[in-house]
């Protein structure tokens, strides 16, 4: 058996657990084994790619080896949970600018097709957009730059013209590809456009943007993958961007908008026509939510971005403990784009060892929500703002969202009456069935826990 053969074995075997691990991500119980299972696809192909260029110095593959192992570690001991979907972001971007470097790296490869220059276009295009876009998200979600839509006077004339210089210079670029001038504006261009990509979306609609960025990523492995004639690299994009288009939809969905909706409606802008919110705030303390948990038969957990701000993941667990002790049947809802990347709330409930089987979607709890004596809303804001169904005017309006307002009291756990990431109030702090336990969540929770015991 040949070398050749040996070599395209390997990438059918890297490809089979490449697909096999995807699958595994499908569910919270097996997803770190599928994540474990992809790795190791992704080793064997990057040793079997080693060895197929006949590479003889490797000096600098184990610098880069080493740098990278040294980052990921200090990366994944380090960044707080919090801080993670802004740490996917990034990856994304990362990702993006290696599929524009090696399309630019196919150039001096000595083929230049049409075709070959086409695939290196699409690469540098769509790797810069990832890469500037996934570097404005980063700055919206860990809010060192202004999360609300950056909207200005002529905004979608000065994209549309930069869409035709793209398209242009890619059509010079591919007549002539040994002309570096047209690369080099075409990777300006391609930063330029993926600013203007996402500064005009709300933080809000950040979960979406970085699911379809993570397929922009993909989209540019692929098309470096045709740069460079690497079948593997074809696969692994193709599956990346396939399934972060996926999980795009069901997100849109899951918030009863359109993906061009999300991109180009400026969500999370100032808007007129909201009805003005009125009625009185009604504080109470862990003493007197005590007595209400502990006659409570039925209690609707709702986490939120505020959970992973306290790391109250732990202590929340504690309190599903006292109470299904106390003979309370204790459920998660957990809505779609909770948090600030998709799946943010699984993970760290996860983290703290909570049952999957005591996960539930919005569409299961939403039936019997009228049924549970308790909702406890923990740092969740917009995927329970009662806006979305009742209030026309707001930018909200028409989002599926956890009922909570509908069970029979309502617990909500803020440190102030601050707006949720997308600014839009919420009536749902002055309803006649809402409590409002102010302070910091783990604190709150874990005097709940000390009247229990």
């Amino acid at each position: 058996m040949n070398a050749a053969i040996l070599i395209n074995l390997a990438y059918i075997a890297s490809a089979i657990l490449f697909i096999f691990g995807l699958k595994q991500l499908s569910s919270p119980e097996t997803a770190r084994r599928g994540n474990l299972i992809s790795s190791v696809g992704m080793l064997i192909a990057v040793v079997v790619t080693l060895l197929n260029q006949g590479i003889v110095d490797y000096r600098w593959i184990a610098v880069g080896v080493v740098a990278g192992s040294i980052v990921g570690i200090f990366a994944a001991r380090t960044v707080a949970m919090t801080a993670m979907p802004e740490m996917v972001a990034l990856f994304n971007g990362f990702g993006g600018l290696a599929s524009l470097l090696v399309g630019w790296a196919a150039l001096y490869d000595g083929r230049t097709s049409v075709f070959i220059a086409v695939t290196i276009f699409l690469s540098i295009l769509i790797g810069g957009v990832t890469f500037t876009g996934s570097l404005i998200a980063w700055g919206k979600l860990s809010e060192k730059m202004n999360s609300r839509p950056m909207l200005f006077s002529g905004q979608q004339i000065v994209n549309s013209l930069l869409m035709i210089a793209i398209v242009a210079f890619g059509v010079l670029f591919a007549m002539d590809p040994t002309n570096v001038t047209w690369l080099y504006v075409l990777i300006g261009l391609s930063f330029v456009f993926g600013v203007m990509f996402v500064i005009p979306i709300g933080g809000g609609d950040m979960p979406v943007v970085i699911s379809l960025l993570n397929s922009y990523s993909g989209l540019a492995a692929c098309a470096a993958g045709f740069a460079i004639n690497n079948l593997l690299l074809i696969v692994a994009g193709s599956l990346v961007g396939a399934s972060g288009i996926i999980l795009t939809q069901i997100m849109c969905k899951a918030m009863n908008r359109s993906l061009s909706n999300v991109l180009f409606s400026g969500f999370g802008s100032p808007k007129t026509g909201a009805q003005q919110i009125e009625g009185t705030v009604k504080p109470i303390v862990p003493e007197d939510a005590y007595y209400i948990l502990e006659a409570a038969s039925s209690v609707l957990i709702v986490p939120g971005y505020g959970m992973a701000v306290a790391q109250a993941q732990h202590v929340v667990k504690e309190l599903q403990e006292l109470l299904e002790k106390n003979g309370c049947e204790v459920i998660y809802g957990v809505h779609p784009v909770a948090g600030r990347m998709p799946g943010h709330m699984n993970v760290l409930l996860a983290e703290a060892d909570v049952s999957y089987d005591v996960l539930q979607e919005m569409d299961q709890v939403n039936p019997r929500i009228e049924n549970f004596d308790v909702s406890i809303v923990i740092g969740a804001n917009d995927v329970v703002n009662p806006a979305a169904r009742e209030d026309e005017g707001s930018p909200l309006y028409g989002m599926p969202i956890i009922n909570v307002d509908k069970s029979k009291t309502v617990f909500v756990l803020k440190r102030s009456m601050a707006s949720g990431f997308a600014g839009v109030d919420n009536p749902l702090f002055f309803k006649d069935n809402t409590r409002m336990l102010f302070g910091d969540a783990k604190e709150s929770i874990s005097a709940l826990v000390r009247e229990f015991g």
